[in-house]
């Protein structure tokens, strides 16, 4: 079996192991570096009562804290299915090189998992969103972006 089809394999297994205990939705995860995995997650949405412990979100901080470093740039992300736009946000922010996924948005959303919406808020102007945003600058809002900006010890990220 090729390693792709392995990993993500293991992916789906997470994704059945947990929707079949009640966990959450069908959902797994698993992050690999140098062909080892080195975190799996699978979906605790339900059992947490956490709508962010996604497998993704779920196996990304495993890593993290497993390297004790926020980058993952030579791992790869085996997903049971595309990621939602939290968890490829994840993925960004983590710099994850690359991810492979089994089933796609559509076949997620033809069981009720439709991110559909969401992706097209996200392309709204805030005040356009379905979440009531305000805009309220304050007068020393800035003050802790300046004085971290100028910080020649701050940890970019």
């Amino acid at each position: 079996m090729n390693p792709d089809d392995q990993f993500l394999a293991r992916a789906i297994e997470l994704a059945r192991q947990g929707s079949e205990s009640g966990e959450g939705g069908p959902f797994g995860a698993v992050l690999v570096r140098d062909g080892k995995i080195i975190a799996e997650g699978w979906n605790r949405v339900v059992a947490s009562h956490d709508p962010t412990a996604h497998a993704e979100i779920d196996a990304i901080r495993t890593a993290c804290a497993e390297l004790g470093h926020f980058h993952l740039s030579n791992c790869t992300l085996y997903s049971s299915s595309e990621p939602c736009p939290m968890c490829l946000s994840a993925a960004y922010w983590a710099h994850i090189k690359r991810i492979v996924f089994a089933n796609s948005r559509a076949e997620a959303s033809a069981i009720g998992f439709c991110d559909d919406e969401l992706y097209n808020e996200l392309n709204l102007h805030f005040s356009a969103r379905s979440i009531i945003m305000e805009h309220r600058p304050m007068a020393d809002a800035l003050q802790p972006l300046q004085r971290w900006a100028a910080n020649p010890s701050r940890t970019l990220y």
